[in-house]
């Protein structure tokens, strides 16, 4: 940051637990929908600004309950997505996206590249910055990283009805994604799936291959429908399925 962190434009991490020595690093990119004020909300209702397009609605509850739960380190954004997408390169189209599902972004249209670089600094560059260093400073004192991700997603995408209730995405880490699935599906009434509700690529992800793959770390991402986050109750749930889980795929592959 160029200047101390204030309540419009705050630090660009929130982080918990850093010097923990359990081996899951939890990621949550999409946790914050919050727009600085000088933006106008980027002409958008605040009700937008509620919606899936502006954030990942509960992944930072769950991020926070699992990282409390397992007494693990996690690492969240504070901004909405739509000033910059923390998952997301920054050459990709939709880094600071002019559309999100069907709705025009008005803020984002036209921007110079001394704006895209101011967001660019305030607010990827520190995120990420921070989170290689965690990365690093496990490899240094010999600890393992397991690079989990944490995000929702809409129940209805373009007025396809989607019936999963958890995707795990992965592109290296297969034996553990597979794994991960199959101890989640210990519950019957579980529809989970690979990759879904999308896949795993170059253009539309980031710290599961840079602070992952790339640098030898598991790492899988983790997506929960966001209507069984909407309430305390389910973020609780859902915490404390993903904590049996994670920790019955780590001990299986140790």
């Amino acid at each position: 940051m160029n200047a101390p962190p204030t309540p419009d434009w705050p630090a660009p991490f929130e982080l918990l637990q850093p010097d923990s020595a359990s081996p899951f690093l939890f990621v949550c990119e999409h946790a914050a929908n919050h727009v600085p004020q000088e933006y106008q909300r980027l002409g958008l209702t605040e009700a937008c600004l509620q919606r899936h397009i502006a954030w990942d609605p509960g992944a930072g509850a769950l991020t926070r309950a699992l990282a409390a739960h397992m007494g693990t380190t996690a690492i969240l954004g504070t901004y909405s997505r739509l000033m910059i997408d923390l998952n997301r390169p920054l050459h990709a189209p939709d880094s600071i996206t002019t559309h999100s599902e069907a709705t025009p972004i008005p803020g984002n249209v036209g921007l110079s590249d001394t704006e895209r670089s101011r967001r660019a600094a305030q607010i990827f560059a520190p995120f990420q910055d921070r989170l290689a260093t965690l990365v690093q400073a496990r490899r240094e004192r010999g600890q393992p990283t397991v690079l989990v991700a944490i995000h929702s997603f809409t129940p209805v995408f373009h007025g396809q009805q989607r019936p999963w209730h958890a995707g795990v995405l992965f592109k290296a880490a297969t034996d553990f994604a597979h794994t991960l699935i199959e101890r989640l599906r210990d519950e019957p009434a579980l529809v989970v799936d690979a990759n879904v509700p999308y896949s795993v690529s170059g253009d539309a992800d980031y710290a599961l291959l840079v602070h992952g793959d790339d640098v030898g770390n598991t790492a899988v991402l983790i997506e929960v429908r966001h209507d069984l986050l909407a309430t305390a109750q389910g973020v609780d749930e859902w915490a404390q399925r993903l904590d049996r889980a994670l920790l019955a795929t780590h001990a299986t592959m140790a």
